[in-house]
């Protein structure tokens, strides 16, 4: 049986990571804040992602709201103990309690009757007894009870409801979303005087549409002759040939004129996704010159692979990628691209200078403690010497990095973070001297050295949660892109090989709305513009190689087939098996497509019974990518054994090389 989870410390994580961490430390709302049980309000079997930075569904199409937004909404609104507060959108009545530890009175309104029924059971199993539910048209409040020295509308509306604002006291202040379904500013109105009204913008958010009189009408299918999103779907996808038809491979040269192709997966374990990309990377080296295959994966095990297909002489690690999760870069998929780019790099006759193979992540932190100490050995001694004695403070925690943050709150650790700084400025100097791109060992060394240097800052951060942690990652990935770049000359070319999760714009999804995340998506967008190509791939079931738990099994798991409210349904929908959607090409297709819905994204950890908490978000699709590629059923990728040779992979592969 599996372990109760640690409530108390994801509580304590959380208040600690999401809401002091960003500036929200008033006494009285961090107190209310540890004193509600937020796994309470959740729906049953998603109690463990109770304190995640991200919305969670509560049914009738409703969500409870990220912690740091309800802890923003409650501290402007400035609550004191002898308050009457007004809640418009009870939702799960997470956001109620926490408002009932601090006022004398809370008034909330639901509109769904089910909703406001499991609410107030759990206010009554909870022991609230100082909130007071109703069902009706939040939009106009609630008269009897008014006026509120505060109140918080938790629905997006295109306007403050007049009649909410007339039931405000002298002096009390409103805290609602304002604006259209998919661009809203989170607004606080305080009234001043009798009809008298102060605005005050507190910054963009995304929530439910707030219904009702003075709101948004309710949603009704209109009446039109325009054909539905799947047939407009059907009509603009352009088949995919067989693999190995060279036509595949044409369809996308229509992204080729750039710097940078970005090529994402909705999962890290299907074949489809990586064969699909395997077959686009093959063309975009032969025709078109890209000569950087940047991929998810830990630098110093990539670098192995490198000295592989570019033949290069010189150590490396025995036998890369034995970490979790094993079967992600072992598999036959990723085999075959490299047994083709070693053959294409020979017939160019200079295979060094050729198609390299590189890491952009940062986990394997010893693997690449130990190629800076092997590159400093055979060239430098003394500076060896340096470096392992710099480096010494990591090595409790060179194989298992997660569990140095915790230790590094404690004092005597800060010596860690300018020692692996001063290595890193170190080699890095030594590059501008004699030059990366003349010294290919030294690249290798030289990003090694920034790799151990943002990882142990990315594994002190990681400890508070929050955003920091991916974007120091997303970033340290982007950056390794840039200097590969660099290094390999004016006219290099890369083709990225990440999660849709890193390579979609997520200014466009709830990763960037909600949750103030970047990516190597966004960060190309923004340096590279319409010279990167975000291709985004998706599916709507089938099988799928993933573990349960991180550092678990692999496991060969079904998909479930695609919830009904997403893109992965409206894609199956189009009736079409096999495509790509190309959104530049189809304009109106892409304006209709716009509005956020639910994508799904599986990683290396699979959770079917929880797939709706675990495995979506909101995201604006055609924001979000160029294009799409689409595989409706899919199977998943051939790993490799980890601990013995594949009886048809050849002796110098994946050791030995």
């Amino acid at each position: 049986m599996a372990a109760r989870p640690d409530f108390e410390y994801a509580r304590d994580r959380m208040i600690r990571g999401q809401i002091i961490h960003r500036g929200l430390n008033d006494a009285e709302l961090v107190k209310a804040f540890r004193a509600v049980p937020r796994e309470a309000f959740v729906e049953p079997g998603v109690e463990e992602f109770a304190y995640e930075d991200a919305p969670l569904s509560i049914g009738e199409g409703q969500t409870i709201s990220q912690p740091f937004i309800v802890a923003l909404m409650i501290d402007r609104a400035e609550i004191d103990p002898g308050d009457a507060v007004l809640d418009i959108g009870t939702g799960s009545g997470y956001a109620a309690a926490v408002v009932a530890q601090m006022a004398e009175h809370i008034y909330t309104v639901e509109r769904h009757a089910t909703l406001a029924e499991q609410a107030e059971r759990r206010f009554r199993r909870l022991g609230y007894r100082n909130i007071h539910v109703r069902v009706g048209d939040g939009t106009q409040g609630w008269p009897e009870a008014a006026p509120f020295d505060a109140i918080l509308v938790a629905a997006g509306g295109p306007s403050v409801p007049q009649t909410l604002k007339e039931q405000l006291e002298i002096g009390g202040r409103l805290i609602m979303p304002v604006g259209s379904e998919t661009d809203q500013r989170l607004i606080r109105i305080t009234r001043t005087e009798a009809a008298t009204f102060e605005e005050e913008d507190l910054g963009g958010v995304r929530f439910v549409p707030l219904i009702g009189a003075e709101g948004w009408q309710d949603h009704q299918p209109a009446r039109t002759c325009e054909p539905s999103l799947p047939q407009q779907i059907a009509a603009a996808a352009e088949p995919l040939p067989d693999f190995d038809d060279p036509a595949f491979r044409a369809l996308f040269d229509r992204f080729a004129d750039g710097r940078v192709v970005l090529l994402g997966e909705a999962s890290h374990g299907t074949s489809e996704f990586y064969r699909a990309r395997a077959e686009i990377t093959k063309r975009l080296i032969a025709e078109h010159g890209f000569n950087i295959v940047a991929v998810e994966a830990d630098w110093p095990d990539a670098a192995a692979l490198d000295r592989y297909v570019r033949q290069r002489p010189g150590q490396s690690l025995e036998t890369p990628f034995q970490r979790f999760p094993t079967w992600m870069w072992r598999n036959r998929e990723v085999w075959d691209l490299l047994a083709w780019m070693r053959e294409h790099n020979v017939r160019t006759g200079e295979p060094q200078n050729g198609a390299g193979f590189y890491g952009l992540d940062m986990y394997n932190m010893s693997g690449s403690i130990a190629a800076v100490i092997e590159y400093l050995q055979a060239n430098d001694p003394e500076a060896a010497q340096v470096a392992k004695e710099r480096y010494g403070c990591l090595t409790p925690w060179q194989n298992e990095p997660s569990t140095y943050g915790r230790a590094a709150l404690t004092s005597g650790y800060g010596r860690c973070e300018k020692a692996v700084v001063e290595q890193c400025r170190e080699l890095l100097e030594r590059g501008l001297k004699r030059g990366e791109r003349e010294d290919p060992d030294l690249l290798d060394a030289a990003q090694n050295a920034r790799l151990v240097a943002s990882a142990e800052r990315y594994y002190r951060v990681m400890y508070y949660g929050g955003a920091e942690s991916w974007n120091l990652r997303d970033r340290h990935m982007f950056e390794t892109l840039e200097h590969l770049l660099e290094a390999r000359g004016s006219q290099a070319k890369a083709v990225v090989w990440a999660h849709n999760s890193h390579i979609g714009d997520a200014r466009h999804t709830d990763m960037g709305s909600a949750r103030e995340e970047i990516n190597i998506g966004q960060l190309c967008r923004e340096r590279f513009d319409s010279d990167a190509a975000l291709i985004g791939f998706g599916t709507h079931e089938g099988k799928v190689a993933a573990a349960t738990d991180w550092d678990g099994a692999m496991e060969i798991k079904t998909v479930r087939p695609s919830l009904d409210d997403s893109y992965e349904q409206l894609m199956h929908q189009s009736g079409a098996d096999r495509f790509l959607l190309d959104f530049a090409a189809h304009p109106d297709l892409a304006r209709r497509l716009q509005e956020p819905r639910l994508e799904r994204f599986i990683g290396v950890v699979y959770r079917p019974e929880t797939e709706r908490g675990s495995h979506y978000m909101y995201a604006s699709l055609p924001k979000q990518f160029d294009a799409l590629v689409w595989f409706d059923h899919t199977s998943p990728v051939e790993a490799l054994p980890s601990d013995e040779r594949h009886p048809q992979v050849p002796e110098t592969f994946p050791s030995g090389l």
